[in-house]
């Protein structure tokens, strides 16, 4: 994934806004996706079309810097269209449709067409705004080759997933195996804080493990956090800390033996303090049933580094202490019931993957 700082302020005082063309059959859809661009400061949409021929004419006369381009139009679909511009016209292109998914058959053609960026319609968290996170799509598409040709030197594979980081105490060993239910055999990487002493950590992972698609075991200093793989942080004398590799960009576990944090040794919030330096919006934060306050203000500082961040609600939790405090605190930007969770993630994680597919 290109690392980039897109700071709306630092861009504007380096040139003009980017220039997008807005090519969609749906006129409901071309005004929403409009609407969400116009919010940005860094993007100016200069037109629209609803079909392939009326994009032909207004590329050749707005010359904009990035397209938004739909799959499915009539006469001449999406991935016809684009096919012809990679061949006549080269300029950096997002698909953008509810049929999209990171690694389908569609992504995959538009990809090798030439398309930089792909966007799926579909929004992520009940209640979001279908287009929200485009603009920042489109800003990153600026930055590429049309080929989807980074113009900043790429890093491994691994480093590109986004993390995801729970956190729980009481009625978290039940919360937890339902969370890890829904997730597929190749589940974003993810490392779990559970407030459980040192003699129960390994079972408790092995009990996950042989419930679960994903591979689930405990943490061990220095090992990397994959997809398809769950981490357990040991109880015992250390906390468990992320950080990224110079080298390779990827994301490694440290065990840290400092004094216990909150009172907790592993501390949710010393996982969550990690992530929020090593990973920033690479990151989803989730805090789960628990007592007291641990992972409050870690999740915060996550949310504030551009994670998204979710809450257990009140009724489905059986101690309503942790998800309470954090949402109390401004750390949660939505909170879901147990069942909800699991899905959630999951769609987080295939969005951040969506807008960084290369």
């Amino acid at each position: 994934m290109i690392r980039l700082d897109y700071k709306s302020s630092d861009f504007m005082s380096s040139r003009q806004p980017i220039s997008v063309l807005v090519v969609d059959d749906s006129l409901t859809s071309r005004a929403l996706i409009t609407l969400s661009l116009k919010q940005d400061k860094r993007v100016q949409v200069v037109g629209t079309a609803s079909t392939p021929l009326e994009a032909r004419d207004l590329i050749v006369r707005l010359k904009p810097d990035v397209l938004t381009l739909d799959v499915e139009m009539p006469g001449m679909n999406g991935l016809q269209f684009l096919e012809k511009i990679m061949r006549l016209r080269p300029m950096p292109v997002v698909m953008v449709s509810s049929l999209l998914s990171p690694y389908g058959e569609i992504t995959e053609r538009a990809r090798q067409m030439g398309a930089v960026r792909c966007f799926s319609k579909i929004p992520v968290l009940h209640g979001e705004d279908s287009f929200s996170g485009l603009a920042d799509v489109v800003v990153q598409a600026a930055f590429c080759r049309p080929g989807g040709h980074a113009k900043a030197p790429l890093i491994e594979e691994d480093a590109q997933n986004v993390i995801v980081a729970i956190g729980a105490s009481t009625g978290g060993v039940e919360a937890l195996s339902e969370v890890l239910e829904s997730f597929p055999v190749d589940c974003p990487p993810t490392v779990i804080v559970q407030h459980m002493p040192q003699q129960f950590s390994e079972n408790f992972s092995r009990r996950l493990n042989s419930i679960s698609r994903p591979q689930v075991g405990l943490v061990k200093d220095f090992c990397r956090l994959e997809r398809g793989k769950v981490l357990i942080a040991p109880g015992g004398p250390a906390h468990t800390e992320i950080s990224q590799a110079e080298k390779t960009g990827s994301y490694v576990c440290r065990l840290v033996a400092q004094p216990p944090m909150n009172g907790h040794r592993p501390s949710v919030d010393a996982l969550f303090f990690s992530v929020a330096q090593a990973a920033g919006p690479q990151a989803v934060g989730v805090i789960l049933t628990g007592m007291e306050a641990d992972g409050a203000q870690g999740l915060l500082a996550m949310r504030e580094a551009g994670a998204r961040t979710i809450g257990q609600d009140q009724q489905t939790s059986v101690i309503y202490g942790m998800p309470r405090a954090a949402f109390e605190c401004g750390a949660v930007e939505t909170q879901l019931p147990l069942s909800e969770i699991g899905p959630a993630i999951l769609r987080l994680a295939e969005r951040h993957a969506m807008e960084n597919y290369q």
